[in-house]
């Protein structure tokens, strides 16, 4: 029998994976030596079988080619057991009926090959993330090795604007896998009082998500720092920070600290993942999608819903024209809500947004592993992006905001429907009770809504 072994050039996966439409896969003598080696394999191998005998049967196959004289035709000529095939079809039939035997070792040892490969490639693949953390992280998990020189910069310099609009505050978010969130949060908390940042900062093992105020300076070294950190820099780039005016003064306090989740939707990060959202449409494509959807005559026969994921006080002082905004005091609201209300996303094209795109991130995954919709799609940014590129576009109103500020306006528009007085006493009642909601939380007291 014919020795093979798995070749890294040339015999990639469109090349071995051989078209078997003519082939009887039924024949006793083919079947047999197969189910025979399946029953021997556990689980995790088992998924791999499939592709292990294709492998196995065109490397086999590929050994029977004669080679071309030049002076010959080009044309593919196989032999095999003394007998000339000139088409693919019969040297496979051929194959599969007198070679099973061979065909069903050589499966085993290709099976046996991917496995170390395998195996070997995951231990790879832990090493290179505990060399990441030996090389670029101190081993006595000195933080300060990871803060920026600030030397020739002033304190005014560093501080100045932070108690006026001529500062700023950064949203961001990143998911990717952190498998040390408490030196992470350590890291941050460090480098927010070094930069003298404050605000919010959620770690997990999934992933981080802050927003913080300083001056421009300060924010400007913390997008530096986030950009060449080792954990971060090949999942963060620049168009990830949202911006606005702001500073230091918009939160009380400083808070970062490790969490399950790095938004809380209220399941586990291993139920529902990130990394199966919705696509991703940048804010002109979305633009562009709800231009569609508000054109239409009849929209409540359309098969597109224009989902906002945000809680009830953010939509109430404003939203994107035609959009369905649920009735949820909270983001951990937002499951049940999609669970109660299956049959009003069967077969739609559901665009969702939010206000920096992290809720849509797991919001989406959720939506997708119902299997209802015909297609999922979120607002990448979040309205935030959507505003800078078209701040007198399709969203109507103020964008609410977890701070000091309680809301951004990029334009003089209001929602729909509300005269002026009527959308000043909406915006201001709103407000009014999420700060009672704030106050009551920073002093450790609880809220029942109703």
């Amino acid at each position: 029998m014919p020795s093979f072994a798995l070749s890294d050039q040339g015999d990639n996966l469109e090349d071995c994976v051989l078209s078997f439409s003519d082939l009887d896969f039924k024949t006793t003598s083919l079947i047999n030596p197969s189910s025979l080696l399946k029953a021997e394999l556990d689980g995790s191998t088992k998924k791999k079988y499939s592709f292990a005998k294709k492998k196995a049967f065109a490397l086999f196959v590929k050994t029977k080619q004669v080679p071309a004289s030049p002076f010959e035709c080009k044309e593919k000529q196989w032999k095999c057991c003394q007998q000339l095939f000139r088409d693919q079809t019969s040297i496979h039939r051929h194959v599969a009926t007198q070679h099973a035997v061979e065909i069903c070792h050589q499966t085993a040892s290709v099976l046996k090959q991917l496995a170390m490969t395998l195996s070997s490639s995951e231990c790879l693949k832990s090493a290179d993330r505990r060399n990441l953390l030996e090389e670029y992280l101190p081993h006595d998990h000195e933080v300060s090795s990871w803060l920026p020189d600030i030397s020739c910069f002033s304190p005014e310099e560093l501080i100045g604007g932070q108690d006026n609009d001529e500062g700023e505050v950064l949203l961001y978010y990143c998911y990717c896998d952190l498998e040390n969130p408490h030196w992470i949060c350590a890291w941050q908390t460090a480098l927010c009082r070094h930069l003298h940042l404050t605000g919010k900062v959620r770690i997990a093992t999934e992933g981080i998500n802050g927003t913080v105020g300083g001056s421009t300076l300060a924010t400007r070294l913390y997008v530096e720092v986030m950009l060449s950190f080792p954990l971060f820099k090949d999942y963060l780039c620049k168009d990830d920070f949202k911006t606005s005016k702001g500073g230091a003064h918009c939160f009380p306090e400083l808070r970062v600290g490790v969490f399950e989740e790095i938004v809380p939707m209220g399941i586990s990060p291993n139920e529902i993942s990130y990394k199966k959202p919705g696509i991703h449409l940048s804010p002109h494509e979305f633009h562009k999608e709800v231009g569609k959807f508000l054109s239409l005559e009849n929209q409540e026969e359309s098969d597109t819903i224009l989902l906002d994921c945000r809680n009830f006080y953010e939509s109430k002082i404003g939203r994107f024209q035609g959009c369905l905004a649920p009735n949820i005091r909270k983001f951990s609201y937002f499951p049940s809500y999609v669970d109660k209300n299956l049959d009003l996303f069967k077969e739609k094209r559901v665009l969702m947004y939010c206000t920096g795109g992290i809720r849509c991130e797991r919001g989406s995954a959720y939506l997708k592993a119902k299997g209802v919709c015909k297609e999922v799609f979120q607002l990448k940014g979040g309205i935030h992006k959507y505003l800078e590129e078209f701040p007198d576009g399709f969203y109507k109103g103020k964008l609410f905001v977890f701070d000091e500020r309680y809301a951004l306006s990029y334009n003089d528009n209001i929602v729909s429907g509300r005269s002026a007085q009527n959308w000043t006493w909406t915006v201001n009642q709103t407000l009014s009770i999420f700060a009672v909601i704030k106050e009551i939380h920073r002093t450790g007291g609880s809220i029942l809504i109703i």
